[in-house]
Protein backbone atom coordinates (compact mmCIF):
# COMPACT_ATOMS: atom_id res chain seq x y z
CA UNK A 1 0.00 0.00 0.00
CA UNK A 2 2.90 2.24 0.69
CA UNK A 3 4.23 1.87 -2.87
CA UNK A 4 0.66 3.38 -4.33
CA UNK A 5 2.09 7.04 -2.66
CA UNK A 6 5.09 6.96 -4.74
CA UNK A 7 3.59 6.04 -7.48
CA UNK A 8 0.88 8.79 -6.97
CA UNK A 9 3.54 11.33 -7.39
CA UNK A 10 3.93 10.97 -10.75
CA UNK A 11 0.43 10.30 -11.37
CA UNK A 12 -0.98 13.53 -9.43
CA UNK A 13 1.73 15.70 -11.42
CA UNK A 14 0.82 14.57 -14.50
CA UNK A 15 -2.54 15.78 -14.10
CA UNK A 16 -1.65 18.94 -12.71
CA UNK A 17 -2.65 18.17 -8.96
CA UNK A 18 -0.44 19.30 -5.83
CA UNK A 19 1.42 16.18 -3.81
CA UNK A 20 4.36 15.90 -2.47
CA UNK A 21 6.19 13.72 0.21
CA UNK A 22 9.13 14.40 3.28
CA UNK A 23 12.01 12.24 3.23
CA UNK A 24 13.02 12.85 6.73
CA UNK A 25 16.89 11.81 6.38
CA UNK A 26 18.34 11.11 9.60
CA UNK A 27 19.11 8.05 11.85
CA UNK A 28 18.75 9.83 15.27
CA UNK A 29 15.72 7.78 17.00
CA UNK A 30 14.36 11.10 18.32
CA UNK A 31 13.69 12.44 15.21
CA UNK A 32 12.54 9.08 13.57
CA UNK A 33 10.14 9.38 16.24
CA UNK A 34 9.06 12.70 15.83
CA UNK A 35 8.27 11.79 12.33
CA UNK A 36 6.25 9.49 13.16
CA UNK A 37 4.15 11.42 15.36
CA UNK A 38 3.68 14.00 12.99
CA UNK A 39 2.90 11.88 10.69
CA UNK A 40 0.08 9.84 12.68
CA UNK A 41 -1.51 13.78 13.24
CA UNK A 42 -2.89 13.62 9.68
CA UNK A 43 -2.85 9.35 9.05
CA UNK A 44 -0.36 9.88 6.66
CA UNK A 45 2.96 7.65 5.85
CA UNK A 46 6.59 8.86 6.70
CA UNK A 47 9.22 8.14 4.06
CA UNK A 48 12.61 7.84 6.33
CA UNK A 49 15.92 7.04 4.16
CA UNK A 50 19.29 6.17 4.97
CA UNK A 51 22.35 7.43 3.36
CA UNK A 52 25.25 5.60 2.11
CA UNK A 53 27.43 6.52 4.50
CA UNK A 54 25.58 6.45 7.20
CA UNK A 55 24.02 3.19 7.03
CA UNK A 56 25.29 0.08 4.83
CA UNK A 57 26.45 -3.73 4.93
CA UNK A 58 29.35 -3.02 6.53
CA UNK A 59 27.51 -0.49 9.29
CA UNK A 60 28.10 2.93 7.86
CA UNK A 61 29.23 5.44 10.17
CA UNK A 62 26.14 4.58 12.71
CA UNK A 63 27.22 1.11 12.76
CA UNK A 64 23.70 -0.35 11.43
CA UNK A 65 23.25 -2.07 8.38
CA UNK A 66 20.10 -1.93 6.33
CA UNK A 67 18.58 -4.38 8.38
CA UNK A 68 19.49 -2.85 11.74
CA UNK A 69 17.96 0.44 10.75
CA UNK A 70 14.32 -1.33 9.71
CA UNK A 71 14.33 -3.26 13.09
CA UNK A 72 14.89 0.42 14.77
CA UNK A 73 12.39 2.35 12.53
CA UNK A 74 10.05 -0.52 13.48
CA UNK A 75 10.96 -0.85 17.45
CA UNK A 76 9.92 2.83 17.89
CA UNK A 77 6.87 2.81 15.58
CA UNK A 78 5.96 -0.30 17.58
CA UNK A 79 6.63 1.90 20.63
CA UNK A 80 4.11 4.57 19.66
CA UNK A 81 1.52 2.44 18.10
CA UNK A 82 2.67 3.37 14.42
CA UNK A 83 1.73 1.15 11.84
CA UNK A 84 4.35 -0.26 9.45
CA UNK A 85 2.20 -0.50 6.79
CA UNK A 86 2.44 3.03 6.67
CA UNK A 87 6.37 3.27 6.84
CA UNK A 88 8.12 3.53 3.79
CA UNK A 89 11.94 3.19 4.09
CA UNK A 90 14.15 3.99 1.61
CA UNK A 91 18.07 4.39 0.81
CA UNK A 92 20.30 7.64 -0.63
CA UNK A 93 22.75 7.97 -3.02
CA UNK A 94 23.40 4.17 -3.12
CA UNK A 95 26.97 3.99 -5.35
CA UNK A 96 30.20 3.48 -4.45
CA UNK A 97 30.58 6.80 -2.70
CA UNK A 98 31.78 5.29 0.72
CA UNK A 99 34.47 3.36 -1.40
CA UNK A 100 35.80 6.04 -3.08
CA UNK A 101 39.69 5.82 -2.17
CA UNK A 102 39.10 1.76 -4.19
CA UNK A 103 39.75 1.19 -7.61
CA UNK A 104 35.96 1.40 -9.54
CA UNK A 105 35.61 -2.55 -9.43
CA UNK A 106 36.10 -2.81 -6.33
CA UNK A 107 33.90 0.42 -5.27
CA UNK A 108 31.18 -0.75 -7.10
CA UNK A 109 31.20 -4.74 -5.69
CA UNK A 110 31.04 -3.36 -2.28
CA UNK A 111 28.30 -0.99 -4.02
CA UNK A 112 26.46 -4.04 -5.47
CA UNK A 113 26.70 -5.58 -1.99
CA UNK A 114 25.00 -2.52 -0.30
CA UNK A 115 22.21 -2.57 -2.69
CA UNK A 116 21.60 -6.22 -2.62
CA UNK A 117 21.47 -5.44 1.42
CA UNK A 118 18.84 -2.63 1.20
CA UNK A 119 16.26 -4.56 -1.01
CA UNK A 120 16.48 -7.74 1.21
CA UNK A 121 15.31 -5.44 4.32
CA UNK A 122 12.70 -4.46 2.47
CA UNK A 123 13.35 -0.88 1.36
CA UNK A 124 10.86 0.19 -1.27
CA UNK A 125 12.85 3.54 -2.33
CA UNK A 126 16.13 3.07 -4.19
CA UNK A 127 18.43 6.38 -4.94
CA UNK A 128 21.16 4.84 -7.29
CA UNK A 129 23.96 7.20 -7.03
CA UNK A 130 27.01 6.35 -9.11
CA UNK A 131 28.04 10.07 -9.96
CA UNK A 132 31.36 10.40 -8.60
CA UNK A 133 34.45 9.17 -9.32
CA UNK A 134 37.19 6.46 -7.47
CA UNK A 135 40.41 6.32 -7.21
CA UNK A 136 42.48 7.60 -10.50
CA UNK A 137 39.48 8.53 -11.52
CA UNK A 138 38.22 12.14 -12.16
CA UNK A 139 35.45 13.43 -9.06
CA UNK A 140 32.60 13.57 -11.67
CA UNK A 141 32.00 11.20 -14.23
CA UNK A 142 29.90 11.56 -17.48
CA UNK A 143 26.40 10.88 -17.35
CA UNK A 144 27.31 7.77 -19.87
CA UNK A 145 29.79 6.41 -17.18
CA UNK A 146 27.74 7.28 -14.29
CA UNK A 147 24.27 5.91 -15.80
CA UNK A 148 25.84 2.30 -16.87
CA UNK A 149 26.90 1.74 -13.25
CA UNK A 150 23.69 3.07 -12.00
CA UNK A 151 22.14 0.36 -14.09
CA UNK A 152 24.42 -2.47 -12.98
CA UNK A 153 23.17 -1.52 -9.20
CA UNK A 154 19.80 -2.26 -10.82
CA UNK A 155 20.16 -5.05 -11.69
CA UNK A 156 21.43 -6.32 -8.75
CA UNK A 157 18.49 -4.99 -7.17
CA UNK A 158 16.25 -5.92 -9.52
CA UNK A 159 17.74 -10.01 -8.98
CA UNK A 160 17.20 -9.74 -5.08
CA UNK A 161 13.58 -8.10 -5.93
CA UNK A 162 12.04 -10.87 -8.08
CA UNK A 163 13.78 -13.30 -5.29
CA UNK A 164 11.22 -11.62 -2.61
CA UNK A 165 8.46 -10.84 -4.56
CA UNK A 166 8.87 -6.99 -4.82
CA UNK A 167 9.17 -3.81 -6.64
CA UNK A 168 11.25 -1.06 -5.44
CA UNK A 169 11.06 2.73 -7.40
CA UNK A 170 13.68 4.11 -8.20
CA UNK A 171 15.40 7.79 -7.84
CA UNK A 172 18.39 8.48 -10.34
CA UNK A 173 20.82 11.28 -10.58
CA UNK A 174 22.38 13.51 -8.50
CA UNK A 175 22.65 17.26 -7.17
CA UNK A 176 25.63 19.64 -7.13
CA UNK A 177 27.39 20.67 -4.30
CA UNK A 178 28.01 18.18 -2.67
CA UNK A 179 24.83 16.72 -0.21
CA UNK A 180 24.97 17.86 3.32
CA UNK A 181 25.82 21.39 2.74
CA UNK A 182 28.40 23.33 0.91
CA UNK A 183 31.76 24.32 2.84
CA UNK A 184 31.36 28.23 2.05
CA UNK A 185 28.79 30.83 2.07
CA UNK A 186 26.82 30.66 -0.66
CA UNK A 187 24.98 33.90 -1.91
CA UNK A 188 23.34 31.71 -4.95
CA UNK A 189 22.79 28.67 -6.42
CA UNK A 190 22.55 27.41 -10.17
CA UNK A 191 19.62 25.25 -11.07
CA UNK A 192 20.63 22.35 -13.01
CA UNK A 193 20.47 23.61 -16.92
CA UNK A 194 17.31 21.72 -18.44
CA UNK A 195 19.30 20.12 -21.09
CA UNK A 196 21.72 18.19 -18.38
CA UNK A 197 18.62 17.03 -16.32
CA UNK A 198 17.01 15.78 -20.00
CA UNK A 199 20.67 14.45 -20.55
CA UNK A 200 20.88 12.62 -17.45
CA UNK A 201 17.56 11.16 -17.80
CA UNK A 202 17.94 10.07 -21.42
CA UNK A 203 21.36 8.47 -20.50
CA UNK A 204 20.03 6.38 -17.75
CA UNK A 205 17.19 5.23 -19.62
CA UNK A 206 19.42 4.06 -21.97
CA UNK A 207 21.83 2.20 -19.91
CA UNK A 208 18.91 0.38 -18.26
CA UNK A 209 18.03 -0.88 -21.67
CA UNK A 210 21.45 -2.10 -22.54
CA UNK A 211 21.45 -3.75 -18.74
CA UNK A 212 18.75 -5.78 -19.42
CA UNK A 213 16.56 -4.13 -16.67
CA UNK A 214 14.28 -2.05 -19.41
CA UNK A 215 11.19 -2.89 -16.96
CA UNK A 216 13.21 -1.41 -13.52
CA UNK A 217 13.13 1.75 -15.50
CA UNK A 218 9.53 2.06 -15.63
CA UNK A 219 9.82 1.87 -11.96
CA UNK A 220 12.08 5.05 -12.28
CA UNK A 221 9.81 7.92 -10.13
CA UNK A 222 11.93 10.55 -9.83
CA UNK A 223 15.52 12.68 -11.13
CA UNK A 224 17.20 14.35 -8.63
CA UNK A 225 18.39 17.77 -9.64
CA UNK A 226 19.75 20.92 -8.23
CA UNK A 227 16.57 23.89 -8.11
CA UNK A 228 18.66 26.39 -7.05
CA UNK A 229 18.48 25.31 -3.31
CA UNK A 230 21.43 25.05 -0.61
CA UNK A 231 22.84 25.84 2.88
CA UNK A 232 26.33 26.31 3.50
CA UNK A 233 27.24 26.79 6.94
CA UNK A 234 25.94 29.93 7.96
CA UNK A 235 23.47 30.81 5.33
CA UNK A 236 20.86 29.19 3.42
CA UNK A 237 19.90 30.00 -0.20
CA UNK A 238 16.24 29.98 -0.65
CA UNK A 239 13.98 28.89 -4.02
CA UNK A 240 13.57 31.58 -6.35
CA UNK A 241 11.32 29.50 -8.54
CA UNK A 242 11.54 31.91 -11.51
CA UNK A 243 15.16 30.97 -11.61
CA UNK A 244 14.18 26.67 -11.91
CA UNK A 245 11.24 27.61 -14.38
CA UNK A 246 13.20 26.12 -17.31
CA UNK A 247 14.17 23.28 -15.47
CA UNK A 248 10.54 22.50 -14.28
CA UNK A 249 9.28 22.84 -17.61
CA UNK A 250 11.41 20.12 -18.66
CA UNK A 251 9.07 17.52 -16.58
CA UNK A 252 6.81 17.93 -19.83
CA UNK A 253 9.55 15.78 -21.88
CA UNK A 254 10.17 13.14 -19.02
CA UNK A 255 6.41 11.34 -18.75
CA UNK A 256 5.66 9.81 -15.32
CA UNK A 257 8.41 11.54 -13.57
CA UNK A 258 8.87 14.35 -10.53
CA UNK A 259 12.19 15.90 -9.12
CA UNK A 260 13.75 15.19 -5.75
CA UNK A 261 15.17 18.02 -4.48
CA UNK A 262 17.99 17.14 -1.78
CA UNK A 263 19.07 19.84 0.91
CA UNK A 264 15.59 21.65 1.10
CA UNK A 265 16.40 22.18 5.19
CA UNK A 266 15.50 25.60 6.53
CA UNK A 267 13.82 26.54 3.67
CA UNK A 268 11.06 29.25 3.96
CA UNK A 269 7.41 27.34 4.23
CA UNK A 270 6.33 29.29 0.85
CA UNK A 271 9.75 28.09 -1.05
CA UNK A 272 8.41 24.42 -0.01
CA UNK A 273 5.04 25.20 -0.87
CA UNK A 274 6.30 26.07 -4.38
CA UNK A 275 8.54 23.30 -4.97
CA UNK A 276 5.66 20.97 -4.51
CA UNK A 277 4.08 22.88 -6.94
CA UNK A 278 6.80 23.42 -9.94
CA UNK A 279 7.32 19.49 -9.48
CA UNK A 280 9.83 18.95 -7.42
CA UNK A 281 7.36 16.89 -5.48
CA UNK A 282 9.92 14.80 -2.86
CA UNK A 283 11.20 17.17 -0.90
CA UNK A 284 14.37 15.52 1.51
CA UNK A 285 15.54 17.05 5.00
CA UNK A 286 17.80 15.61 7.38
CA UNK A 287 20.90 18.46 8.61
CA UNK A 288 17.65 20.89 10.14
CA UNK A 289 15.62 18.39 11.95
CA UNK A 290 18.65 17.43 14.24
CA UNK A 291 19.74 21.22 14.28
CA UNK A 292 16.10 21.68 15.49
CA UNK A 293 16.66 18.50 18.06
CA UNK A 294 20.29 20.52 18.95
CA UNK A 295 18.68 23.51 19.58
CA UNK A 296 16.31 22.06 21.88
CA UNK A 297 19.40 20.01 23.83
CA UNK A 298 21.18 22.80 24.28
CA UNK A 299 18.07 25.09 25.25
CA UNK A 300 17.56 22.42 27.78
CA UNK A 301 21.44 22.50 29.03
CA UNK A 302 20.85 26.38 29.70
CA UNK A 303 17.73 25.47 32.00
CA UNK A 304 19.91 23.09 33.71
CA UNK A 305 22.71 25.82 34.03
CA UNK A 306 19.63 27.92 36.21
CA UNK A 307 18.09 24.64 37.98
CA UNK A 308 21.44 23.48 39.62
CA UNK A 309 24.34 25.79 39.94
CA UNK A 310 27.18 23.22 39.54
CA UNK A 311 25.77 22.03 35.87
CA UNK A 312 27.35 25.05 34.03
CA UNK A 313 26.54 23.58 30.51
CA UNK A 314 27.99 20.29 30.71
CA UNK A 315 25.85 19.02 27.31
CA UNK A 316 27.84 21.73 25.53
CA UNK A 317 30.89 21.22 27.71
CA UNK A 318 31.10 17.60 27.18
CA UNK A 319 29.93 17.83 23.47
CA UNK A 320 33.03 19.76 22.43
CA UNK A 321 35.02 17.73 23.95
CA UNK A 322 34.00 14.71 22.15
CA UNK A 323 34.17 17.17 18.76
CA UNK A 324 37.79 18.12 19.78
CA UNK A 325 39.20 14.48 20.19
CA UNK A 326 37.28 12.91 17.09
CA UNK A 327 37.53 15.92 14.69
CA UNK A 328 37.02 13.69 11.79
CA UNK A 329 33.62 14.51 10.89
CA UNK A 330 33.90 17.97 10.92
CA UNK A 331 36.97 19.53 10.41
CA UNK A 332 37.42 19.10 6.77
CA UNK A 333 33.95 21.40 6.87
CA UNK A 334 34.73 24.51 8.94
CA UNK A 335 36.81 26.53 8.37
CA UNK A 336 38.77 29.82 9.73
CA UNK A 337 39.73 30.40 13.46
CA UNK A 338 39.79 28.64 16.52
CA UNK A 339 37.07 30.67 17.87
CA UNK A 340 35.08 30.54 14.22
CA UNK A 341 35.39 26.84 14.58
CA UNK A 342 33.80 26.48 17.69
CA UNK A 343 31.40 28.38 16.90
CA UNK A 344 30.89 26.21 13.87
CA UNK A 345 31.04 22.72 15.63
CA UNK A 346 28.04 23.70 17.94
CA UNK A 347 25.90 25.86 15.39
CA UNK A 348 26.56 25.47 11.69
CA UNK A 349 23.87 25.35 9.40
CA UNK A 350 25.17 21.89 8.25
CA UNK A 351 24.84 20.66 11.46
CA UNK A 352 28.39 18.36 11.68
CA UNK A 353 27.65 17.66 15.29
CA UNK A 354 24.85 15.00 14.43
CA UNK A 355 27.38 12.52 13.55
CA UNK A 356 28.26 12.59 16.91
CA UNK A 357 24.67 11.79 18.96
CA UNK A 358 25.42 8.36 18.45
CA UNK A 359 28.76 8.27 20.32
CA UNK A 360 28.57 6.35 24.04
CA UNK A 361 30.06 10.09 25.52
CA UNK A 362 27.34 11.74 23.58
CA UNK A 363 24.66 9.59 24.59
CA UNK A 364 25.61 9.65 28.19
CA UNK A 365 25.52 13.28 28.26
CA UNK A 366 22.21 13.57 26.92
CA UNK A 367 20.91 10.79 29.63
CA UNK A 368 22.24 12.96 32.44
CA UNK A 369 21.05 16.37 31.34
CA UNK A 370 17.78 14.55 30.80
CA UNK A 371 17.70 12.46 34.31
CA UNK A 372 18.82 15.93 35.81
CA UNK A 373 15.79 17.76 34.71
CA UNK A 374 13.59 15.23 35.30
CA UNK A 375 14.27 15.19 39.27
CA UNK A 376 12.11 18.67 39.48
CA UNK A 377 9.18 19.92 37.34
CA UNK A 378 10.70 22.81 34.75
CA UNK A 379 9.08 26.15 35.51
CA UNK A 380 6.93 27.67 32.62
CA UNK A 381 8.95 30.74 32.99
CA UNK A 382 12.43 29.17 32.04
CA UNK A 383 10.42 27.58 29.00
CA UNK A 384 9.58 31.30 28.16
CA UNK A 385 13.46 31.92 28.36
CA UNK A 386 14.55 29.32 26.38
CA UNK A 387 12.01 27.74 24.60
CA UNK A 388 9.93 30.84 23.40
CA UNK A 389 8.23 29.01 20.28
CA UNK A 390 7.16 25.97 22.53
CA UNK A 391 6.11 28.40 25.58
CA UNK A 392 2.19 29.07 24.66
CA UNK A 393 1.76 25.16 23.91
CA UNK A 394 3.24 23.82 27.49
CA UNK A 395 1.08 26.48 29.55
CA UNK A 396 -2.17 25.68 27.35
CA UNK A 397 -1.37 22.23 28.06
CA UNK A 398 -0.80 20.96 24.59
CA UNK A 399 2.68 19.77 25.12
CA UNK A 400 3.98 18.22 28.42
CA UNK A 401 6.66 20.82 29.99
CA UNK A 402 8.99 17.14 30.13
CA UNK A 403 12.07 17.18 28.53
CA UNK A 404 11.58 14.44 26.10
CA UNK A 405 8.07 16.20 24.85
CA UNK A 406 9.72 19.04 24.44
CA UNK A 407 12.49 17.18 22.38
CA UNK A 408 10.45 15.79 20.29
CA UNK A 409 7.95 19.13 19.67
CA UNK A 410 10.99 20.71 18.72
CA UNK A 411 11.80 18.68 15.52
CA UNK A 412 7.93 18.20 14.77
CA UNK A 413 7.96 21.74 14.42
CA UNK A 414 10.51 21.69 12.09
CA UNK A 415 8.37 19.21 10.37
CA UNK A 416 5.31 20.96 10.09
CA UNK A 417 6.19 23.37 7.18
CA UNK A 418 7.19 20.18 5.13
CA UNK A 419 3.28 18.48 5.65
CA UNK A 420 1.91 21.85 4.97
CA UNK A 421 3.54 21.90 1.63
CA UNK A 422 3.26 18.66 0.49
CA UNK A 423 -0.62 17.98 1.70
CA UNK A 424 -2.16 21.50 0.68
CA UNK A 425 -5.40 21.95 2.28
CA UNK A 426 -6.33 24.41 -0.29
CA UNK A 427 -6.59 22.14 -3.30
CA UNK A 428 -9.56 19.68 -1.72
CA UNK A 429 -10.13 18.41 -5.64
CA UNK A 430 -6.43 16.39 -5.11
CA UNK A 431 -7.17 12.91 -3.84
CA UNK A 432 -4.21 11.97 -1.14
CA UNK A 433 -3.97 8.03 -1.69
CA UNK A 434 -1.11 8.32 1.68
CA UNK A 435 -4.01 10.14 3.96
CA UNK A 436 -5.75 7.67 5.70
CA UNK A 437 -9.12 8.14 6.65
Amino acid sequence: MSISLLDALKTAHARGDVLGVTSVCSAHPLVIEAAMLEAAAEGDFVLLEATCNQVNHLGGYTGMTPADFRNLVFEIGDGIAFPRERIILGGDHLGPSPWRNLLAEEAMEQAEAMVAAYVTAGYEKIHLDASMGCLAEPAALPDAVSAERAARLAAVAERVAAQAGTAPRYIVGTEVPTPGGALERLERVEPTRPEAALATYEAHRNAFTVAGVAGAFERVIGLVVQPGVEFGSTNVVAYRPERAAALAATLKRMPGLVFEAHSTDYQPPESLEQLVRDGFAILKVGPGLTFALREALYALDCVATVLHAEWQQSLMSEMERVMREEPGHWEAHYRGGESEQRLLRHFSYSDRIRYYWPSEAAQAAVDNLLSRLTEVPIPETLISQFLPMLYRRVVSGAVAPAPRALLIQAVRDALRPYRGACNPGDHPQVALPHRLS
